[in-house]
């Protein structure tokens, strides 16, 4: 763990294997705590730990807020329509704000692009010691979500010795709102990154044709991968035919809220064409794992009887392990600036 070096965590894309297997191991080691139901541990006690959520949220907020009270860490929420947001304050100066009360850790959640990397780059600036967590910004970037994904599925394929080199040569169906969902490019960091292969499903005007080059394209600060051999990704415009080889599936919200344009010709067309059901999953010859990082549009995006009944939907999984994943993250954090403490 001595290896860890990232004092912000804004995207998935500057990750190491070494870094994605840090978080996994140290995930694994608080979710078996908790499962002796262990009371909070003093690993962040004195820790001041802030929440700034610009936008809605419910999973990604009290998981934070959980991972960091079982922490034993002071935790601060941040609630946009009671703030001076309403009087011109801007997200920088709340974020300043937060840092003089004593902050080490902001989480930030913003409907914009790039807006924690900013706030990251201007207290860095200021000479400040305040790590910034991006909790999800515009459909960039969402690193807690792509890594208790890969958390997930390394449980569910490798359950006795947590490797995800399992990953390998597997075949992990994305479908539906590619574009919009920052969810689905930190997955496709992050499962890429032990050799998965990347099948995203969907009509083209919700998965561009260009997104093939997706790993291979410039992105944020033109961060250098350190990872050189990736899996692949391709894209299919026919769910009954991608998933017969698929070894797993993620399927996304529809993210009506983001859409600028419209994309669709009805909801009733995608759902017939791309909807999850047990008839299209009955296509492929093994039972694979499902996964959807919520809220769920039931009978758009997925059935509800897999939701309910389908033996190897990881839903609810996914929720509970994103709470030592965040753990992890939050520990990690703070080892950067306040020093290694007992787990």
């Amino acid at each position: 763990m001595n290896s860890w070096h990232h004092k912000h965590i804004l995207t998935l894309e500057n990750f190491s294997k070494e870094d994605f297997k840090i978080v996994i191991e140290l995930a694994h080691k608080f979710n078996s705590l908790n499962s002796f139901e262990i009371e909070n541990l003093p690993s962040l006690k004195g820790s001041l730990i802030t929440s700034l959520f610009f936008e809605p949220s419910t999973r990604t907020k009290n998981s934070f807020e959980l991972a960091a009270k079982r922490l034993s860490a002071d935790f601060l929420s941040f609630h946009p329509s009671s703030s001076s947001l309403s009087k011109g304050e801007t997200c920088l100066d709340t974020a300043r704000t937060y840092c003089s009360m004593g902050s080490s850790i902001l989480i930030i959640r913003h409907s914009l692009n790039n807006i924690p990397f900013e706030i990251a780059k201007n207290l860095d600036s200021l000479g400040l010691k305040t790590s910034v967590l991006n909790a999800g910004d515009g459909f960039h970037s969402h690193p807690s979500q792509g890594l208790l994904d890969l958390y997930t599925l390394t449980k569910f394929f490798s359950p006795t010795n947590l490797d995800p080199n399992i990953l390998l040569k597997k075949t992990i169906l994305i479908i539906g709102d590619i574009l919009h969902s920052r969810v689905a490019r930190s997955n496709i960091w992050s499962l890429s990154a032990f050799g998965a292969n990347i099948v995203l499903c969907g009509p083209k005007t919700l998965i561009p044709d260009e997104f093939a080059n997706f790993l291979s394209s410039k992105h944020q600060d033109e961060i250098e991968d350190p990872i050189r051999d990736r899996g692949k990704i391709t894209i299919s415009r026919s769910l009954e035919q991608s998933i017969k080889n698929a070894d797993a599936v993620i399927t996304l919200r529809l993210q009506k809220e983001r859409m600028k344009t419209n994309l669709l010709n009805s909801v009733k067309s995608y759902s017939d064409d791309y909807c999850l059901t047990t008839q299209k999953l009955d296509l492929c010859d093994k039972e694979i794992p499902v996964l959807h990082p919520g809220p769920i549009n039931r009978e758009v995006e997925i059935s509800s009887q897999i939701v309910d009944s389908y033996s190897n939907c990881l839903i609810n999984d996914q929720v509970a392990n994103g709470v030592p994943v965040r753990m992890a993250l939050l520990y990690l954090l703070s080892t950067v600036n306040l020093g290694f403490r007992a787990i």
